[in-house]
Formats: structure tokens, C-alpha cells, sequence
């Protein structure tokens, strides 16, 4: 509330997702920020896809402060903040369908251990033109391959913005390419603790759409776009340590395979997702390897704090409260559990689902999501 008055901030985004992961929010005054943080600020849930219909329709948005930033291309005279919130029933208890609260009680439990999990993200996305009336084509804003360098990547500028809007946000990229498709990009930016790392890719999203729009420019985070170019990843690299300093990576991974194709769903949720898995170095299996990129787990060839697990069938589709959630679930029934890998290159190796109805009937018989989400998430996607 200091900052607010000695900074000229005149609206402050109170921000949540929809159970799909979809950013929503409402902007109050300065002066509402003492009730925000006390008793919160309504919203009609009947109107949020998965919150529940008109009979139960008041839920109440409490902010995280630690959240709190400044949003940099709005203006710096009456400037705009934003914060996280948590989102609650009118008797003060936790809202069962906030997707944050399930990756911050899976963290919680994992601390609990003693165990430290650190998440990064790597997020690809296309950028496609607008038509002369504002909306988004299907004509790519290039047509430039893998790493390929201006002039023939004319997204250079875009990410360079992107870049520099994400670092006065405080979250920290760590490097920024032309992907392989025509118009496609990826930004990867510094691991973080699970529900900090959730945040920033929601706050990435956010930030990606607008600097495009402010270009002439739609972005697009669907899995596959464009028939005929190569999908678009959501990749999550995990580490963990205990408290001893023990690199438990082994176990970790050994979790994730075990738990894959349950939690396919909530990593791959729309019929595009399955036009992405198993083409273009996508993952079809659930295998694992050291450095291979068409596996569903590469091992990079990283040490020290580096060394780390990538899973690599999630899409930009996903929730990251969920996705996150559930392989930190995952991982810690491998730990947990002292679970071993297979050999690594994947011979007998299951399929991952082929279709979203495939996804929903593994997730619909799963005993592992029942235990670690809530009935009104699981019952959303099912």
C-alpha cells in the first residue's frame, strides 16, 4: 500500500486463471486495496469457465503481495500494477478450483520432505499477422527457420521487447530464438521455486500477447497453429535437491514416467495437442534418454545446478499451476516410492494417448488424480 502512494499506481489488476489457465482479473482502485486484503474482492464465478454455475456465484480474490509489480507498458503517470490472488468461498475457506492453490499445497508438501524443487519453463509460440480490420490470419510474421538471424527473422525486435518488458517485471530471460516453424519463437527464462516459476509463465503469456498486439502482431500459444509446420512445446525442466544437498534426479524421473500418460490431460487438454504429439521431434512414448530430444524426458547435458530432468510432451495449452502440480505429485511418488527408470532409449515403451478422448478416459480412471486434485478441477476436464 506504500508503493501504491509513493509511486502514482491508480489501478491494481487483481489477477487469477480460469481452471484452463486462462489469465482473468478485475482492476480496483487504491482505495480498495485495504478490503482486498482483508475481507477480498467479489467476482461472479457462474461467469469463469470451470468455477460453477449461478447458484453458488460469489467467490472473493484476496491478493498476494509478493506478487506485486508494475505493468510496464501501461503509463508511468497513474501507473498499473498487478498481483496474484488467491481466490476464496464467502466463509473465508480456499476456493476448490483455484489451480493456484494446488501447486501451492504441492510445494508445500514437497518442503515439508525437505525436498527443494526448482521449475523452468520454456515456452515456444507463433506470430501471425493482422488483417486490415485488426484480426488474427494464418499468414506467419516470417518465414525464417531454427536460430536463423534478421533479416530473415523479423521476430528479432518482438523478442528483444519481450526480453527487456519481462526483466522490468522482474522475471529473468535466459535466452531467445527463431524456433523452426515460419513466425515461431521461444523465450526460456531463469528456473525458479514451482509456484514463483507458475507465475512467471502466466505473467509470459500476458506479456508475449501484448508486446505482439503493440507490433501488429497476434501470438499464438496454441499447440499446432499450422498443419503443415511443427507444433509448439511447453517444456518443464525439473530439479530437486533434499536437505543434505542430494541430487535426486533418478527417482524424480522414474515418478514422471509412471504418472505420464495419467496426467496427459492436463499437460496435452485440446484436440490440437494430439496433432502435435509423436511429429516433428514431439514425444509419441513415454521413454527417456540422456540429450535426445524426441523423447518424453531428455537428460541434458548439465551439472551442478543445471542438471536437471526436461519433460517435453506439454503444449503452451496447459494450465502451469496444474502441470506443474502434477509432475511435482508425480516426482514425489518417485521419491518417495524409491522408484528406478527403465534403461533409457525406450524399448517397450507405452504410447502416450493419441486423442484428447484417449487422455480423458486414462485421467477418468486414474487413482493418482483423484488423490492430488480437486473434484471440481478433475470433473472440469473430464
Amino acid at each position: 500500500m506504500q508503493y501504491v502512494e509513493e509511486t502514482d499506481v491508480k489501478f491494481i489488476r487483481l489477477a487469477f486463471c480460469d481452471v484452463y489457465g486462462r489469465q482473468k482479473n478485475v482492476a480496483v482502485m487504491p482505495g480498495e486495496l485495504r478490503r482486498a486484503f482483508g475481507d477480498g474482492v467479489a467476482i461472479d464465478a457462474s461467469s469463469i469457465p470451470g468455477f460453477g454455475g449461478p447458484g453458488r456465484s460469489d467467490l472473493f480474490l484476496r491478493p498476494d503481495p509478493s506478487t506485486l509489480c508494475s505493468l510496464p507498458w501501461r503509463p508511468q503517470s497513474g501507473r498499473v500494477c498487478r498481483m496474484f490472488c488467491d481466490i476464496l468461498r464467502p466463509d473465508g475457506s480456499p476456493f476448490e478450483g483455484d489451480s493456484r492453490r494446488v501447486l501451492k499445497e504441492a510445494a508445500a508438501e514437497a518442503e515439508a520432505r525437505g525436498l527443494r524443487f526448482s521449475i523452468g519453463s520454456e515456452l515456444e509460440f507463433y506470430l501471425f499477422k493482422l488483417d486490415e480490420r485488426g484480426e488474427p490470419t494464418r499468414e506467419p510474421h516470417d518465414h525464417a527457420g531454427y536460430m536463423d538471424i534478421a533479416p530473415e527473422d523479423r521476430g528479432e525486435n518482438v523478442r528483444r521487447e519481450i526480453c527487456l518488458t519481462l526483466e522490468q517485471m522482474g522475471i529473468q530471460p535466459e535466452s531467445s530464438h527463431h524456433e523452426g516453424g515460419p513466425g515461431q519463437n521461444e523465450i526460456d527464462f531463469r528456473h525458479a521455486e514451482p509456484l514463483r516459476a507458475a507465475d512467471d509463465a502466466v505473467t509470459f503469456r500476458a506479456v508475449v500477447r501484448t508486446i505482439a498486439a503493440q507490433n501488429g502482431l497476434w501470438a499464438d500459444f496454441s499447440p499446432r497453429p499450422l498443419a503443415e509446420a511443427p507444433g509448439s512445446g511447453m517444456h518443464i525442466n525439473l530439479s530437486v535437491r533434499d536437505e543434505a544437498g542430494r541430487d535426486l534426479l533418478m527417482p524424480l524421473l522414474a515418478g514422471l514416467l509412471d504418472k505420464a500418460r495419467e496426467m496427459t490431460l492436463f499437460l496435452n487438454p485440446c484436440e490440437g495437442s494430439y496433432e502435435r504429439l509423436g511429429r516433428d521431434r514431439a514425444p509419441g512414448f513415454v521413454d527417456w534418454a540422456p540429450e535426445d530430444r524426441t523423447r518424453l524426458i531428455r537428460v541434458p547435458a548439465a551439472a551442478g545446478e543445471q542438471h536437471r530432468v526436461e519433460l517435453r510432451s506439454p503444449d503452451p495449452a496447459a494450465n502451469p499451476y496444474l502441470a506443474f502440480a502434477l509432475a511435482l505429485r508425480a516426482a514425489l511418488l518417485g521419491i518417495e516410492r524409491g522408484l528406478t527408470p527403465p534403461a533409457p532409449g525406450g524399448a517397450g515403451a507405452l504410447p502416450l494417448p493419441a486423442s484428447l478422448a484417449e487422455a480423458r478416459a486414462l485421467a477418468k480412471h486414474s487413482a493418482f488424480l483423484r488423490e492430488v486434485l480437486p473434484e471440481a478441477i478433475l470433473s472440469a476436464y473430464l
